[in-house]
């Protein structure tokens, strides 16, 4: 097991198995990526972005970390923001998020997981913001649920506000952010209805997202 032999077996069989089924398959990968979707997901091994979508590699170009968050001094994130919309030409932004997240529930109960913290914030600060209406809720399963969908939603409206959205969107560049959540439990996705395809339409997409969750336009 120390050099995970095994892995590399399994690596051999699935490049085989692709290989029968279309013998240019590689070939072609190696020659061009050119995908239409930008995946912005969680970290969790559970959500395996290009395999819910069903979707071959090379047609989705994913960013992933804990708590899919997007920071606005995240270079790494923005980093793969710019280089998928500008280099290329991706027409949809998808912020992911899925229920039972880790990260949501280590923010939620306050856990202390040492420099994880620091990123967490981010994600508490989400908290804070709908603290009144997630307080409403009583706990439980159901609080970290809509924590979940809360915090897509507030990522989708900081990619619309990073200046990579916003240039894309004054140059008449073809682009919608999309927010999604994924069941752990039954594998389906599941649209939370804040798709923004103009900074114009950042704010009010933003507040009917929000009132449909929360039945408020502000939190």
């Amino acid at each position: 097991m120390r050099y995970l032999s095994h892995l590399f077996e399994r690596n051999r069989a699935w490049a085989g198995s692709i290989s029968q089924r279309d013998p240019e398959f590689f070939l072609k990968l190696s020659r061009q990526q050119s995908p239409s979707y930008l995946w912005i997901g969680c970290s969790d091994s559970r959500v395996p972005a290009n395999e819910i979508v069903d979707l071959a590699p090379g047609e989705l170009f994913v960013h992933r970390n804990i708590a899919n968050l997007v920071v606005h001094t995240d270079l790494n994130c923005l980093s793969v923001m710019q280089f998928a919309v500008d280099r290329l030409k991706v027409r949809h932004i998808i912020v992911c998020g899925h229920y039972g997240c880790s990260g949501v529930q280590a923010a939620l109960a306050r856990d202390r997981l040492g420099l994880s913290d620091n990123w967490l914030r981010h994600l508490q600060d989400v908290q804070q913001k709908h603290e009144r209406y997630l307080a409403s809720i009583g706990g439980g399963t159901e609080t970290s649920d809509r924590l979940c969908e809360l915090n897509v939603i507030e990522q989708v409206a900081n990619v619309c506000h990073t200046s990579i959205a916003r240039d894309a969107w004054e140059r008449d560049q073809e682009l919608s952010v999309h927010g999604w959540i994924y069941g752990l439990r039954d594998g389906i996705l599941r649209d939370l209805n804040v798709t923004v395809s103009g900074y114009k339409e950042t704010a009010p997409v933003y507040r009917n997202a929000l009132s449909a969750l929360t039945g408020a336009a502000e939190p």
